[in-house]
C-alpha cells in the first residue's frame, strides 16, 4: 500500500492498493466516465481473475466508500507485459494519479522481472502521451483510425518501454 498526496487542501489524498474482485463494479463506473466504449462489470471480473492480470487501485485515503480516483490494469506474460487500460477520474485528473498508479505498475513489473512494457494510447490523449513519454515509453507503431472520436476517428499509437534498463 502506498499514500499519495494530491495537490491543494482540497484534493483527496489516495492510497494506491492491489486490484482485487470486488473492485470490478467500481472499475466498471469509472471507465465509462473516461471512455467511449466502456467495459462493463463482467469484462472486468473476467479479466481480474486470470492469472497473468494485475492492477492498481488509488482509493481515497480514510474513506474507503468513496468512488476511485483511478485504477491502471496490465497484463504480464513470460517477460512481456501490456496495459490494457487506465482510468483516472475527471476531477482527479492532472494531479499525478496517473504517474503514481503508473508507478506501481512498473514497480511490480520491476519485481516481476518483465523486460518490456507495452501500451496503446489514443493520439489526441495529449496529457496521456506526455506522461507515458515522461516515463520512457518510445512510439513503436500505429494503428490508423483505430479510435472513434466525436470528430471521427484517430490512430492508436503503440509504445514500448524496455523495463531491462532500468534495473
Amino acid at each position: 500500500m502506498m499514500g499519495f498526496p494530491m495537490g491543494n487542501m482540497r484534493s483527496r489524498a489516495f492510497v494506491i492498493e492491489p486490484l482485487v474482485n470486488a473492485d470490478a463494479i467500481h472499475l466498471a463506473k469509472l471507465h465509462a466516465l473516461t471512455f467511449g466504449q466502456p467495459w462493463n462489470e463482467d469484462e472486468f471480473q473476467a479479466l481480474i481473475g486470470q492469472d497473468t492480470v494485475f492492477g492498481f487501485i488509488a482509493r481515497e485515503e480514510g474513506n474507503r466508500a468513496a468512488p476511485p480516483g483511478g485504477f491502471v490494469l496490465a497484463r504480464l506474460v513470460v517477460d512481456e507485459a501490456e496495459i490494457l487500460t487506465v482510468a483516472v477520474a475527471p476531477v482527479s485528473q492532472r494531479r499525478g494519479l496517473g504517474h503514481a498508479l503508473m508507478d506501481a505498475t512498473l514497480r511490480h513489473l520491476h519485481n516481476a522481472r518483465a523486460e518490456m512494457l507495452f501500451l496503446e494510447v489514443d493520439e489526441i490523449n495529449t496529457p496521456a502521451l506526455a506522461l507515458y513519454r515522461r516515463l520512457g515509453f518510445k512510439q513503436v507503431g500505429k494503428r490508423p483510425g483505430y479510435y472513434q472520436t466525436a470528430d471521427g476517428r484517430s490512430a492508436a499509437l503503440t509504445m514500448r518501454r524496455d523495463l531491462k534498463q532500468v534495473r
